[in-house]
């Protein structure tokens, strides 16, 4: 989802970052989606990944391949991890190496839970996380600006059903022998907003990465947080200004939780999970956000932080 461009907030050839994030995030009422022809069946995507042994996969680049657009096909598994539920298929990405492991929950952006998503898990599954990515749009995906909006809104109308989706992955995830109790989510665009949704409202977890995602600045809404908060910004995102980024970080550090949040520059809304569409000026920023991402992931919850 890509958003229109704005005014540069650091030098453009300087991309480290400003310390600083928010506009009010509310899960928003809006119009129902209907079934477009695209969607898989759940039979259809338990069969397309069905484990196989992870294939060793030679990292190109010290950013994962995946927001690259040089992944491998994914690896990992479908699953059914919402009880009575046949329709929501996640993706699970498991490491190599024997646990126990952390956990991710990844939550995707507006579209769905596409390739993008499932590869991005498998590399985080060779960092040494036990990966599931969740599906909140029941196994739907969008192929158009309006059927993403439509899938966005229907789950913003339901904020109750997403936040028990996203209990019930921590559940799955807590209930395996290979995790070691520690669990963080990690969201981008809807999933950015949603992952600070499910640190307000969810089932007690330990972390919570945002990738530009809407905020929330009420103190009495963030002192509902007791977990680390990292954060990655664009400036060129006109959704999130600069201004609301800062009052978050603000907020954040009054309350005493302990937070790594930053916007970069010249770099535009996806510019982490997307590299490949303009590499030349995605490349420096996302390789700097990926470090502090991993540096963040180690020290809240363990794990290789490679």
């Amino acid at each position: 989802m890509r958003r229109p461009a704005a005014g540069a907030l650091t030098n453009a050839a300087d991309f480290s970052s400003v310390r600083l994030p928010p506009p009010e995030f509310v899960l928003t009422p809006s119009r129902r989606i209907s079934s477009h022809a695209a969607a898989l069946s759940a039979v259809a995507l338990l069969g397309a990944f069905a484990a196989a042994p992870r294939a060793a996969h030679a990292q190109e680049s010290s950013i994962p391949d995946a927001i690259l657009g040089k992944a491998p096909p994914p690896q990992g598994q479908a699953v059914h991890y919402l009880p009575g539920d046949a329709a929501t298929t996640g993706y699970l990405a498991v490491p190599k190496t024997p646990g126990p492991h952390p956990a991710l929950i990844l939550i995707h952006e507006w579209n769905g839970l596409v390739d993008r998503t499932r590869e991005v898990a498998d590399a985080f599954a060779d960092h040494g996380y036990v990966v599931l990515a969740a599906d909140l749009y029941e196994g739907r995906t969008g192929n158009t600006q309006q059927e993403n909006v439509a899938l966005m809104n229907e789950a913003h109308a339901h904020p109750d059903r997403v936040i028990a989706n996203l209990d019930a992955a921590q559940k799955f995830l807590r209930a395996r022998a290979d995790v070691s109790g520690k669990v963080g989510v990690i969201g981008w665009c809807f999933g950015g907003g949603i992952a600070l949704s499910y640190a307000l409202g969810g089932a007690q977890h330990d972390a919570t990465a945002i990738f530009y995602g809407s905020l929330v600045t009420d103190p009495a809404q963030l002192a509902k947080i007791h977990h680390p908060i990292y954060g990655t910004f664009a400036g060129q995102d006109r959704s999130i200004p600069a201004e609301q980024i800062a009052r978050f970080r603000t907020v954040l550090d009054s309350l005493g939780v302990k937070n790594d949040i930053h916007i970069y520059d010249p770099v535009a809304h996806g510019f982490w999970l997307w590299v490949d569409r303009n590499p030349a000026v995605n490349q420096a920023p996302a390789t700097d956000a990926w470090h502090r991402l991993t540096r963040f992931l180690h020290d809240a919850l363990g794990g290789s932080g490679r």
